[in-house]
């Protein structure tokens, strides 16, 4: 575990002449989040605008500028932690005290700003389609460990590019692949399995703040009732039903086959279905010391109290002014 005592944090802001400035001797408040159903990370800080190189902060940062985080404990040596570009600039002048705001958000934030539309025959992969959405906006993709399924024939019309690529790798994991994370790391964007990391954090009850437990059904799927056209007429019937555990009732979902999609792919995509939300929702927020290189994705080990076992993060806040965290979690199936 991260030794809080000895937690180092350190954010390096690049001018629009690409320029480097240390300002972390100007922070009052920093942190930066990633939040669930949100592909970007975001950054915000408040600083005392003082003058750096004959100038005070607020005319140095720009929109668009680049502000990097780093974190480290003991003697090992600076990592970077998030990284964004200025979204959000604010200056305030309150009895002659100068204090300067700014939020930034990684390069995957304009993916959840634009709409596009995209046509893709059937056969092609689910890596292909992503870089083919990708590449249109310049944005190359590194790591890849997403599925590697051939989907069918598919239309996203004037939808946001970030709710493309989810609903194409969701697609992947309905037809058998894992399910994975889309982010930015150290300016390369890369497709990661959730719960990859090398390194699984365990939290136990003496460093761990407050925990709240929940447990709910409602987003519980117990029947998935396949539906598809008849061949002539183009009426819809039902193919197949697949049962779950009804012991809290039925709630039943549909899933229309695709027009080339095989009936075993059909299945397949209805039992993932089932997988992910057959079973009571068991969450949980966290609040402990700041473990700076958990990211959202991460699978981490909890021990406290009635909470054991090994749990997605499905968001995480990092507070550096306090040296705290929060993480929401999901219990690994």
């Amino acid at each position: 575990m991260v030794d809080i005592c000895t937690l180092e944090y350190k954010v390096v802001a690049f001018d629009e002449s690409g320029n480097k400035h240390d300002i972390t001797d100007l922070i009052e408040n920093f942190g930066w989040e990633e939040n669930d159903h949100e592909l970007a990370v975001r950054l915000s800080f408040t600083a005392r605008n003082d003058r750096v190189s004959k100038s005070r902060l607020s005319t140095i940062i720009k929109p668009n500028c680049q502000i990097l985080s780093y974190a480290k404990s003991g003697k090992e040596p600076f990592v970077e932690v998030a990284r964004g570009r200025v979204v959000t600039w604010s200056c305030v002048n309150r009895n002659s005290e100068y204090t300067f705001k700014c939020t930034a958000y990684d390069d995957l934030y304009c993916l959840q700003k634009s709409q596009d539309d995209f046509f893709f025959q059937s056969g092609t992969g689910t890596k292909s389609r992503i870089n083919k959405v990708l590449g249109q906006w310049g944005i190359s993709l590194g790591k890849y460990e997403g599925p590697n399924a051939s989907h069918g024939k598919k239309k996203y019309q004037g939808m946001y590019l970030s709710d493309i690529i989810l609903a194409i790798l969701d697609d992947g994991v309905k037809k058998g692949g894992s399910r994975c994370i889309i982010r930015q790391k150290k300016g390369q964007v890369q497709i990661v399995k959730r719960g990859g990391n090398k390194d699984v954090y365990v939290f136990e009850s003496d460093n761990t703040v407050a925990l709240t437990q929940s447990l709910s059904t409602e987003d519980l799927v117990t029947r998935v009732k396949i539906m598809g056209k008849e061949k002539k007429g183009g009426k819809e019937k039902v193919i197949a039903t697949l049962n779950g555990d009804t012991k809290y009732g039925i709630r039943q979902r549909i899933y229309k086959r695709g027009h080339e999609e095989k009936l075993s792919d059909a299945k397949s995509a209805a039992q993932a279905i089932l997988d992910e939300n057959g079973g009571l929702k068991n969450e949980a927020k966290v609040q402990a010391p700041d473990v700076p290189y958990i990211r959202k994705g991460d699978l981490v080990c909890m021990r406290v109290q009635q909470i054991k076992g090994d749990f997605y993060v499905l968001s995480i806040q990092h507070d550096a002014g306090t040296r705290s965290m929060t993480m929401d979690i999901k219990r690994k199936k």
